[in-house]
């Protein structure tokens, strides 16, 4: 078989991760919000064309939900 020389020794823990870390950071937020807005508009049409709210209930529900959402989501927490 082939030697591999050009090949780096592997050293776990020596791989610079900031890229990764990121990416993954720019994704879950990305889930987190299209979640919130895909949940917000559930909640508007259902309330539009499941209930006798109308339009205004609707629109209140709607609201509600996203202002709570974006306190909630919008705290940023740590993580791990």
């Amino acid at each position: 078989m082939a030697e591999h020389a050009a090949v780096a020794e592997y050293h776990r823990g020596d791989m610079d991760i900031h890229a990764q870390q990121a990416t993954f950071r720019s994704v879950m937020s990305a889930t987190k919000w299209s979640s919130l807005v895909v949940a917000v508009g559930v909640l508007f049409f259902t309330m539009l064309f499941c209930t006798d709210a109308g339009f205004g209930g609707a629109f209140v529900s709607a609201l509600v939900l996203s202002v709570l959402g974006v306190v909630v989501l919008g705290r940023g927490g740590s993580g791990h």
